[in-house]
């Protein structure tokens, strides 16, 4: 297998043929070359998706108001359905299936934030304890709002990393009093958040509290709440039963989809990895087919190049060179070949995902990479399929009588 001889004569062979040699290589290579590219694209496309997902829980189900389209038993379109905390009340108690729910209540207007002579306006949610489940904030400092703080309508605030940074700079704000349009709040905690700076701008307060200094009233804005584990089939029910209810709670036509927006993450989520799953199967069948083209034009060359040199294997083989040994030079030319080329071709498609990883990240594609153990498994079936693309022509060669061989022109 390492005979210097061997080896000597597959490099004369393949000097002798630079242009065969370069083609069957470069045929290779970007066979391979394409399928960690397509691959890597396909991992940054789902890393894309996780992205945007990042922020809220996909197993959860939205819940806004709007204004009617369709007349409804009498009533005319045109009229605005406004949720309460009577519909909050209703899903908490009496919808299986809630894992956390809470509803917003937004503060109308610019809000104006002081502290100690520092001033900043910053956007303000009101809203239930379970909120931090639907859009995965982490408190890194103090607590989170509590039901207590619900009961008893307290004026605390829980605020963003950015309304630290830029209203109390490096004094701890725990405990403090934060005026919010002109009424003091006391911060009891500080929490980050995986979206976008935005995010980290907010302050969240107590809803009841804030519909009874800034509203007066029980009104509410969306209602969002977590389905746990339970599957697609039962998460859409869920959105049915809730439709159904409030439509007839507020009087509007079921199929009014401007009257009320129920969204189930859960499905749009679900058809996303739908999506990602038809796009990894795509890039499979085409990298793969990619690769088969390598491989069977090495095939081919090597059916040439065995069929030029049947006189030489004839003289071999009239000389006292064994079946083996002649498949064997076979093979080990084309394993090399399949080798070299199939490792260069991972190389530049690693560096080619470098590249990609390094530009400026897209929502929708980011750091494209691939599983360097796949990598090495299609590096380690291209050189198998290698030599097989060697050895079959090669078994025919070993089969020729040396006296055929020899006529052969």
């Amino acid at each position: 297998m390492f005979d210097l001889d061997t080896w000597q004569e597959i490099f004369d062979t393949l000097r002798h043929h630079k242009l065969r040699t370069a083609l069957t290589g470069f045929s290779v290579a970007w066979g391979i070359l394409m399928l960690i590219v397509l691959l890597g694209s396909g991992q940054g496309l789902e890393r894309g998706v996780a992205h945007q997902f990042r922020d809220d829980a996909v197993n959860s189900i939205w819940v806004s108001s709007g204004k009617t389209s369709l007349p409804h038993r009498g009533l005319q379109p045109g009229r605005e359905i406004q949720l309460t905390n009577d519909d909050y009340d209703d899903l908490r108690t009496s919808l299986p299936g809630v894992e956390h729910i809470t509803s917003r209540f937004f503060i109308r207007g610019r809000n104006t934030l002081t502290y100690r002579g520092e001033t900043g306006n910053f956007p303000i949610r009101s809203v239930h304890p379970d909120h931090r489940h639907l859009e995965n904030t982490r408190v890194v400092l103090g607590r989170f709002l509590n039901a207590i703080d619900v009961q008893q309508r307290r004026k605390v605030a829980v605020i963003g990393r950015i309304v630290v940074d830029e209203l109390f700079g490096a004094r701890s704000p725990l405990g403090e009093p934060l005026q919010i349009n002109g009424v003091v709040f006391q911060v009891v905690g500080v929490f980050e958040d995986d979206g976008s700076d935005s995010e980290m701008e907010l302050v969240y307060l107590p809803i009841s509290t804030a519909q009874r200094t800034f509203g007066g009233t029980d009104h509410i804005a969306q209602l969002m709440l977590t389905t746990g584990e339970l599957d697609l089939e039962t998460t859409n029910a869920m959105a049915g039963e809730i439709l159904d209810r409030f439509s007839e709670r507020h009087r509007f036509a079921p199929e009014d989809r401007r009257a009320l927006s129920v969204s189930n993450l859960n499905a749009e989520f679900q058809r996303l990895l739908s999506l990602m799953d038809g796009i990894r199967f795509f890039v499979w069948i085409i990298g793969v087919g990619t690769l088969l083209s390598g491989v069977v034009g090495v095939s081919n060359i090597m059916m040439i190049a065995v069929q030029e040199r049947t006189r030489e294997l004839g003289v071999r083989k009239a000389l006292g060179a064994t079946p083996r040994d002649v498949v064997s030079l076979v093979v080990q030319e084309s394993v090399f070949l399949t080798a070299v080329s199939g490792t260069l071709g991972l190389a530049l498609g690693l560096g080619v995902l470098e590249l990609m990883a390094a530009m400026p990240a897209a929502d929708m594609f980011r750091q494209p990479g691939v599983d360097f153990s796949v990598a090495l498994y299609a590096l380690a079936l291209l050189v198998l399929a290698g030599a097989m693309a060697g050895f079959f022509p090669a078994r025919r060669a070993a089969r020729i009588r040396p006296i055929e061989a020899l006529r052969d022109e």
